[in-house]
């Protein structure tokens, strides 16, 4: 009775020291599958991490090209018109003073109109009649200071006129290029009314 017993003991120990042994080997391989899945993910959030820095300093650094470009675009912009507006400033400029200087006269018409009063002199000092000196001694010297006149009364309309054709100008350009534009216009009308006599003729011998 106790043999069998002892027995039977022995025989359940076995069978619970292999049933140990069965389940070891599943917890262990559980276990190992567990530590590797987490090794698993631990390397994807280590190479994620390492992944969205370089992507940021990619994307960093291609904004800071973009706006390095952007930057060389708006400067060579701003370059260009800045050129083109100091010479459409100037135009204009010159336009309104050549207008203003056709209206008043300038040295070279006074030279050229004394040039003139004096071959007008030469040529009639000896013979010429009431009728010949006036028109060589004063109406040529007063053709030619019109002639001078009108010449720089046509430059200030051209240039004038140019600066508004011309886009892109500011609105202070644009307004003294149409001041050189209508001094040079008057001075013009002016300068061809005195040369043709259609004004004021000139005066006879009899009167």
């Amino acid at each position: 009775m106790d043999t069998k017993t002892t027995t039977e003991k022995t025989g359940e120990t076995a069978d619970a020291a292999a049933t140990a042994e069965a389940a070891a080997p599943v917890e262990e391989k559980a276990a190992i599958a567990l530590d590797k899945q987490d090794a698993d993910q631990a390397k994807e959030q280590a190479t994620e991490r390492d992944t969205e820095p370089a992507a940021a300093l990619t994307g960093a650094d291609a904004d800071e090209a973009e706006d390095g470009d952007e930057d060389d675009e708006l400067l060579a912009e701003a370059a260009a018109p800045s050129s083109a507006g100091i010479g459409g400033a100037a135009a204009a400029v010159v336009s309104a003073a050549l207008g203003a200087v056709a209206l008043t006269g300038t040295w070279i018409g006074k030279v050229v109109s004394e040039r003139e009063t004096l071959l007008g002199q030469i040529k009639t000092s000896g013979s010429g009649t009431p009728a010949q000196q006036i028109s060589e001694i004063y109406g040529d010297a007063w053709h030619s200071t019109a002639l001078v006149n009108g010449v720089f009364a046509l430059i200030a309309l051209l240039v004038a006129v140019l600066v508004l054709v011309l886009p892109g100008r500011p609105a202070w350009v644009r307004s003294v290029a149409v001041a050189g534009a209508v001094l040079g216009g008057l001075g013009l009308l002016l300068s061809v009314g005195t040369y043709f006599d259609l004004f004021l003729s000139l005066p006879t011998a009899g009167s």
